[in-house]
C-alpha cells in the first residue's frame, strides 16, 4: 500500500495555519490519495476509500530557553470514505476537540487517572461522561464549581434537566 501511495494517484492538498496558540505556530498539510478496490493485499482493505498524510510542522517557543524549538511530524489514516485534502485536515484536527471537551476534564476535574477502580472501570468512566453531558446540557460554565456544588446537594443533581 505504501508504494501505491508514492504514484501520481494524489487526490489533493490543503494547508491550515495556526498562530498564537499555546506558545506555537502549527502549519498542518495534509494530502489525500484514493484507495480502489484490490489496491491492498487483504480482503478487508477494500473498506478503505482515502489513504491521509498529515504533515506537521510546529514552532513552539520554550519559555525555559527563551528560543523556538521545530518539530516535523507526518501521521497517516486511512478512512473508509471518500475525503478531500480540505475535509481531512479539518475532521483531523477537529478530533482533539473531543479530548479537550470530555477526556481533559474527566482526568483534571474528575481524578479519573488517580482513580483505583479495576473492576469494571469502564462503568464508572460512562458515569463521568454522562454526568459532564448533564451538565453542558443544563449550560453549567463552571464544571468545578458544580462538581463542588453538586456533592453537596443531591437535590441539585435531580433538578437538572434531561434526567
Amino acid at each position: 500500500m505504501v508504494e501505491y501511495a508514492k504514484n501520481e494517484c494524489l487526490n489533493g492538498t490543503d494547508r491550515i495555519h495556526d498562530q498564537g496558540k499555546h506558545n506555537r505556530i502549527e502549519t498542518r498539510t495534509a494530502s489525500t490519495w484514493s484507495l480502489p478496490k484490490g489496491s491492498g493485499t487483504e480482503l478487508w482493505h477494500d473498506h478503505f476509500k482515502t489513504l491521509i498524510c498529515i504533515y506537521r510542522v510546529v514552532d513552539r517557543f520554550d519559555t525555559r530557553v527563551k528560543s523556538w524549538r521545530t518539530i516535523h511530524e507526518k501521521a497517516y489514516y486511512l478512512c473508509t470514505r471518500e475525503v478531500s485534502a480540505t475535509e481531512a485536515n479539518k475532521v483531523v484536527r477537529d478530533h482533539w476537540g473531543i479530548e479537550n471537551r470530555i477526556h481533559h476534564v474527566r482526568d483534571t476535574r474528575m481524578n479519573e487517572d488517580a482513580s483505583r477502580i479495576r473492576k469494571n472501570p469502564c462503568i464508572f468512566g460512562l458515569l463521568r461522561s454522562f454526568a459532564l453531558n448533564l451538565m453542558r446540557f443544563n449550560k453549567i460554565e463552571s464544571i468545578s464549581l458544580a462538581l463542588y456544588d453538586n456533592a453537596l446537594s443531591l437535590d441539585r443533581v435531580l433538578g437538572y434537566q434531561g434526567i
